[in-house]
């Protein structure tokens, strides 16, 4: 029997799947975590510099380099664990430390990542989070004090998540430091594993909103720029109602517009897809965390209604208005191009209507020439025939005046209708 023949996709297809398993932690710990961006073009950008990145940060730990063309990577580097992870516009460290220092969310915390290697990096720093993962206390509403000490109290969002299987809190601020903060409180009964989903879901929400973040400047530059072209189009299309300036300067004036609005909207496509995307992601996230109320205050699911969520509304705004405004212009420079081609058909009209009178004149100017031409020719054809009929005339003692008249009409009637088959036969 032949061995049955694998697709050679197969076990790459369901090895991704795993690729990326999250981390087990024990509290107490902390985690630090960053994320590297290329300002432009992050998708095209040579992923062997992010690579070698990596090596760096290993080869000060001693521990070896992965594979050069995987994409993820965990690890130690001397008593924490490493993971690193590489995604299609950034990338991601995440170190895991064991042990909880005396003051919360500490600065140096965070140098489990150098200043000089987060200096080196390929792309600029877009996230950095400090994640303090506790035990819960036995009465957790003494938690309240602890958040109101280290985050701001108006924009603090906590929930109990999975099942009250844990407590997690944050304002979404950047502290002075340049750090993101999180605190998660645990049952003393959870699993390495779940602690794990629940770092690397806060992990997830804070990148994927970040990344959502771009658009909305990007949808400010794009209304700023639309903002300039809406009075163009709105002043181009009442131009197709007036009969002042010519239709073609419109029409190009018109194309021009449509030609700024597709180049914006091939410049805006990835971004605000993007944009879409990993919104998506955030509420997704935020969904399998299964959020509780926790002591009345805010979840994170409705902070995101109240400061995330009008944001993306604006991109989409933006999005949508730039669509509008290109379906405008090209029904615009549909009619544009109807009314064109209706003056072009009236000029042609006028143009074939101003050859019929020409032809028609030179048709008279024909006849009459040609009434002409048998007068003449029948004046030199009478001569002749008198000349020849002469010595006839003598006999009959005809004169030659006489000859000529009796010739004239003979001679004028062969000639017309010489002319007349001679033009049926030209026909």
């Amino acid at each position: 029997m032949s061995p049955i023949e694998d697709h050679p996709l197969r076990y790459a297809i369901a090895n991704e799947l795993h690729a990326r398993p999250f981390p087990s932690i024990e509290a107490p710990c902390h985690a630090v975590y960053v994320a590297f961006k290329e300002p432009k073009d992050a998708v095209n950008r040579d992923r062997t510099r992010d690579f070698d990145h990596l090596g760096a940060l290993l080869d000060r730990a001693g521990a070896p380099r992965p594979e050069p063309e995987a994409t993820h990577y965990s690890g130690p580097i001397g008593r924490d664990a490493l993971k690193w992870e590489s995604h299609a516009e950034f990338v991601t460290f995440s170190a895991f430390c064991p042990g909880l220092g005396a003051r919360a969310f500490d600065p140096a915390e965070a140098e489990v990542f150098p200043t000089d290697w987060i200096e080196q990096a390929p792309g600029k720093r877009l996230v950095s989070a400090l994640i303090r993962v506790d035990l819960l206390p036995e009465d957790p509403a003494s938690l309240s004090a602890q958040f109101n000490q280290w985050f701001v109290p108006e924009s603090l969002a906590c929930a109990w998540v999975l099942d009250r299987a844990a407590v997690v809190a944050s304002d979404f601020r950047i502290d002075p430091a340049g750090h993101m903060r999180f605190a998660v409180f645990v049952r003393p009964d959870t699993s390495p594993r779940r602690i794990g989903r629940v770092v690397q879901r806060l992990c997830e929400i804070e990148t994927y909103k970040a990344m959502s973040m771009l658009g909305l400047g990007r949808a400010r530059q794009l209304t700023q720029r639309l903002n300039a072209l809406d009075p163009q189009l709105t002043a181009l299309v009442a131009e197709l109602t007036s009969d002042s300036g010519s239709p073609e300067h419109t029409l190009h004036q018109l194309l021009a517009v449509s030609a700024e609005l597709e180049t914006v909207a091939v410049q805006t496509s990835f971004r605000f897809g993007a944009t879409g995307a990993y919104e998506a992601i955030v509420g997704q996230r935020i969904e399998v965390l299964r959020e509780e109320r926790f002591q009345g205050r805010q979840t994170f699911a409705e902070f995101m209604m109240r400061r995330y969520d009008p944001a993306m509304r604006t991109v989409k705004s933006a999005e949508r208005r730039l669509q509008q405004m290109a379906e405008r212009a090209e029904r615009a420079g549909e009619l544009l191009r109807t009314r064109v081609d209706v003056d072009r058909t009236h000029q042609s009209q006028l143009l074939l209507q101003s050859m019929d009178r020409r032809a028609d004149l030179q048709l008279r100017l024909q006849h009459t020439v040609e009434g002409l031409s048998v007068v003449a020719i029948s004046y030199y054809a009478v001569n002749l025939a008198s000349y020849v009929v002469g010595p006839l005339t003598e006999l009959w003692h005809m004169t030659h005046e006489q000859t000529a008249a009796i010739l004239t009409p003979v001679v004028v009637l062969a000639m017309w209708v010489a002319l007349r088959r001679m033009r049926a036969r030209l026909h």
